[in-house]
């Protein structure tokens, strides 16, 4: 029942952000809430990244390069397809993790980049609440930013 339920976690978070994720395109991109604010590019580019670069802790390569996590948005260009593909990616990754492994799996400490030792399951829901809380970010620049 344990995957299951991390199943069901794991695609609700991916609904949720892809309500938000289908709309961005080319002319709101470069949206931002406010001045001080990261674009949606930016702050897309870095959810996809982030998850990538953390998902090495549950035993996955990836030769994602980090250009958002702890920097500033400059204005550079992020592709959206490129974007998009990062997101999947970890989406995947995570659900591999959890139909690879066992039960106990989930408490066992694993050393985690940005965290060190760290139990798997909290980590898991570190990826997912941070998917969401910069999906709210880009919902808000979506619709109030320009």
């Amino acid at each position: 029942m344990q995957k299951e339920i991390l199943l069901s976690l794991l695609d609700q978070n991916r609904k949720g952000c892809h309500a938000t994720f289908k709309h961005i395109n080319e002319e709101n991109i470069h949206f931002r809430l406010t001045e001080k604010t990261a674009s949606v590019g930016f702050i897309y580019q870095h959810i996809g990244e982030t998850a990538n670069i953390l998902g090495q802790s549950f035993g996955f390569e990836t030769n994602v390069e980090n250009t958002t996590i702890g920097q500033s948005d400059t204005g550079k260009n992020y592709d959206l397809q490129t974007s998009h593909q990062l997101i999947e990616q970890s989406y995947t990754m995570l659900e591999e993790a959890i139909q690879n492994s066992a039960d106990t799996d989930w408490l066992e400490e694993i050393e985690a980049p940005f965290f060190g030792a760290i139990q798997r399951i909290r980590l898991f829901s570190i990826i997912l609440f941070h998917n969401s809380h910069h999906c709210g970010q880009i919902a808000s620049a979506l619709v109030k930013g320009n």
